[in-house]
């Protein structure tokens, strides 16, 4: 049995010891054959990461409880942090997994790992059969990753009693996680909370003198401001403290570079922490100053604001800003997009300051838009791609999240989207589950396109070629002027920061390339088998984006800056782009935008790579077409025979229209401009208005004739009619009464003159013409417009429709002017009909104006001729 961790000299200045007792007696009351499970809520900086999992693996009876972190800057720091409390060298009792990077053996007791590494440890090992516990650290962040383990660990703790499950929070939300870990009777798990141990805090604002953001994205102008507020700030906290550290969030890592580079050039360290830096870097920017060493300013993305904490920082200044997924189904767009951060994101921003003493905020907006920004950050799986959720979710056994209780559900559109991609890839099988090469797909930690791109890619290009495409890809570096063959070079060079980070990922790509080999699973894109297509030019990098992403291949608009992609959708190249003028480029970022880095479109490349025409048909082949495409315009159909890769246009050669092409283009112009492009005469008219009148008081099978109804009916009632059209027959001249019979219903048919007649006889023996209401009319009344006289004596309204629809009277003066309408013609008789005698008989003293309306004879002429 090891030895257990020091709990009392570890916890020794940590708020978090004084809730040890609660959490142990918490865990040691759990349901009947299951294990323990807990919320702990408590403020960064209060210990709970380190002292929480050695607490547990003191009370495992073996086993190893692994422990998630959002980002690997944070295992690795939680992991060491931990280890030197213990006195044990890294890697032996205390250890840490992420993605290149093990530090972990046999001995290990605890282990620091990244959500993306404990979710494919499930998918490997569903049962967890060497973990005793699992603690998902962050959760309040809401990472989709996060989520998804929160659902699939609760999951396993229903087949493994012995299983604890512990999810810390660093922000009021541990209600909502509380009750998703409740027990089998519906008690949520318990809350387990610590005070705060921040001391006091000032807070100062700053606000730029121009906008944040401008139409490229984050204004220069503004990170200028954030640099000099930095320095004049530091300055000041120096003059208070010698010793007091600076942190400043920007949102990205451009942004946190080029900061630090306004900041440097004193005597000050500067030093950079995002998710391109070095892991030395990293590792370096979060830990204590040495012996000898000066203050320092760490420059930093989101990476610091809650899950690792930064010692020495007496002062923080916050941009404000935060980068967040976001996805827009509509132009197929998925990416970064640059935001204001939330309040709460804020608030732990500024905490960062007053962790080991009092500290100072500096906000680099004013105290309005920090009221405006949102009160939380919105939930990842909200506004992610979930094509690798989707993977996961299925080879799980949970396609689209069945029987998972997850934080926030899958949003359904989303979702779909996901899985029609996920079959397109092979991934899916008809039940939505995961085949042989989705199973392969989710092993490589990479987006499901991008994986199955890997495998074709190393089958056409090979292995080496296609890894360091995926790996420039997959990973957060930034390409300049949106050109990924720059960045690629950069990186190869060594002059990019990534570069180390960039190599271990693509050898680590590589050696999985050929480990899977892409054909044994039936992996390899039909097509390829062991061709290699002609790249010149070093185009390998746009084949295999163009693989992953075939509804992004684009090809520039003549005479324009604007790039046509297959899917339809249009985006311009950043300003100075050195992929200005190439012809055809395989897009692997677009995001929104605006102004001129937009062309006009509205979306921006943020990442590409130029391919040929001939790579371009290879890697997008399976959008390949070509069709006579015919259209009317003016009165005359015209038809091109088209070659097309999407939606771009390749090739197009006039032809003659075959009949049933200028029938299509023709229905193709009423769809798009309406049935008003046609004229609805008298008598077509009236049948539409009479049918439709029966459609809507009996239903089926009397036809709907609403224009939506008859566009989506055109090849069974007008067909005949859209040929002689499309010959050359004015569409005006068309003739629809007839074409509308076909839509008659037999042998009901039979009965059109009966249910709704087009003239009504009236007691004075003329025949009326009956007015049906409108088409679209949803409550309309079929109208007799007759003279009063020719009514008298007739006591029962008639009504059409087989009894369902009364007729609705106008009654006339005999000069045609209305007197009365109704629809209730003995009610009338019996009462406003001596209002209107008395005003009328003097008026038309030809004409009868009975006392008696009941026995006087119904008639259309005046006294004299009756």
């Amino acid at each position: 049995m090891p030895a257990p961790f020091d709990l009392a000299a570890m916890g020794r200045d940590l708020a978090f010891a004084a809730s040890l007792g609660t959490l142990a007696a918490a865990l040691d009351l759990p349901v009947p054959g299951m294990a323990g499970a807990a919320v702990i809520q408590a403020p960064p900086g209060t210990g709970k990461t380190t002292l929480v999992p050695p607490l547990l693996a003191n009370r495992a009876a073996g086993g190893r409880v692994v422990v998630t972190q959002p980002r690997r800057v944070a295992a690795r720091a939680a992991a060491r942090r931990l280890a030197a409390l213990d006195g044990s060298p890294l890697g032996g009792r205390v250890g840490y997994t992420v993605r290149g990077e093990r530090h972990a053996g046999p001995d290990t007791l605890v282990e620091f790992v990244t959500p993306g590494i404990l979710l494919r440890r499930l998918l490997a090992d569903p049962g967890l059969e060497t973990v005793c516990a699992v603690v998902l650290d962050e959760v309040h962040e809401r990472g989709l990753e996060t989520d998804l383990l929160l659902g699939m660990v609760a999951e396993v703790r229903q087949l493994r009693g012995d299983l604890v499950l512990v999810a810390m929070s660093a922000t009021l939300d541990a209600a909502r996680f509380a009750s998703l870990l409740a027990d089998d009777a519906g008690t949520p798990a318990p809350v387990i909370d610590s005070p705060s141990v921040l001391f006091p805090l000032e807070t100062l604002w700053a606000p730029p003198p121009g906008p944040r953001l401008d139409e490229r994205g984050v204004a220069r102008s503004f990170l200028d401001h954030v640099a000099d507020t930095a320095a004049a700030a530091h300055a000041r906290a120096l003059a208070d403290d010698p010793g007091a550290d600076a942190l400043v969030f920007a949102p990205g890592a451009w942004e946190v570079g080029y900061i630090a580079s306004r900041l440097r050039g004193g005597a000050t360290e500067v030093l950079e922490l995002h998710g391109q830096a070095s892991p030395a870097d990293q590792d370096r920017a979060v830990s204590g100053r040495r012996a000898g060493d000066g203050a320092r300013i760490i420059v930093s993305t989101s990476l610091a604001e809650s899950s690792l904490t930064v010692p020495g920082v007496r002062l923080v200044v916050d941009s404000g800003l935060s980068r967040e997924p976001r996805r827009d189904a509509a132009r197929g767009m998925s990416g970064l997009v640059t935001a204001s951060c939330s309040r709460a994101s804020a608030e732990q921003r500024a905490g960062r300051a007053a962790r080991q003493g009092p500290g100072t905020v500096v906000r680099c907006y004013d105290q309005k838009t920090f009221a405006a920004s949102p009160a939380h950050q919105t939930p990842e799986i909200l506004v992610a791609d979930l094509a690798h959720a989707a993977l996961v979710l299925a080879c799980w056994g949970a396609p689209g999240g069945a029987g998972l209780t997850l934080p926030t559900a899958l949003p359904q559109a989303a979702l779909a989207e996901a899985v029609e991609t996920l079959h397109g890839l092979g991934a899916l099988d008809g039940g939505g589950h995961a085949t042989a090469l989705g199973r392969t797909l989710a092993r490589i930690p990479a987006d499901p396109r991008l994986a199955r791109a890997l495998l074709d890619g190393a089958a056409a290009v090979g292995p080496r070629d296609a890894a360091a495409a995926v790996a420039l890809v997959s990973g957060d570096h930034r390409a300049p002027g949106a050109d990924l063959v720059a960045l690629a070079s950069a990186l190869r060079s060594g002059r990019d920061p990534g570069s180390r980070r960039w190599r271990e990922d693509a050898s680590r790509m590589e050696a999985l390339a050929r480990q899977e080999d892409g054909g044994g699973q039936g992996g390899r894109r039909e097509g390829f088998g062991a061709r290699r297509p002609e790249l010149p030019g070093g185009q390998s990098v746009g084949f295999v984006v163009g693989l992953a992403y075939p509804d992004r291949v684009a090809r520039r608009v003549p005479g324009t800056a604007t790039y046509l992609f297959t899917s339809g959708t249009r985006a311009g190249l950043p300003a100075g782009s050195t992929l200005s003028g190439q012809e055809w480029l395989a897009v692997a970022e677009v995001s929104r935008a605006r102004g001129r880095d937009a062309a006009g479109t509205g979306a921006v490349i943020r990442a590409a790579a130029p391919l040929g025409q001939d790579a371009a048909l290879a890697a997008a082949g399976s959008l390949a077409s070509e069709a006579v495409a015919a259209e009317f315009h003016n009165g005359r159909v015209t038809a091109r025979r088209e070659r097309r890769l999407g939606a771009i246009v390749l090739s197009s050669t006039p032809v003659k229209p075959s009949a049933a092409q200028g029938r299509a283009a023709v229905a193709a112009e009423l769809r798009s401009s309406g049935l008003a492009l046609l004229q609805w005469n008298g008598p077509a008219d009236s049948l539409r208005r009479r049918l439709a009148l029966l459609h809507r008081a009996l239903g089926a099978p009397w036809p709907d004739v609403s224009d939506a109804a008859l566009l989506g009916r055109l090849d069974e009632w007008l067909a005949p009619e859209l040929e002689a059209v499309a010959a050359g027959k004015p569409a005006g001249a068309v003739a629809l009464a007839e074409p509308l019979r076909r839509l008659l219903p037999w042998p009901e048919a039979g009965r059109l003159g009966e249910l709704a007649p087009e003239r009504l006889a009236v007691p004075s023996g003329s025949k009326v013409r009956i007015g049906y209401p409108d088409v679209d009319s949803g409550t309309g009344r079929p109208v007799v417009a007759v003279k009063l006289q020719e009514c008298f004596g007739w006591a029962a309204t008639p009504r059409l429709a087989g009894d369902r629809v009364p007729v609705l009277f106008h009654l006339l003066s005999p000069a045609g002017s209305p007197l009365a309408v109704t629809d209730d013609l003995a009610s009338f008789w019996s009462g406003p009909y001596a209002q209107v005698r008395a005003e009328m008989r003097g008026r038309y003293p030809k004409h009868p104006w009975p006392e008696d309306p009941w026995t006087a004879p119904a008639t259309a002429k005046v006294k004299r001729r009756m």
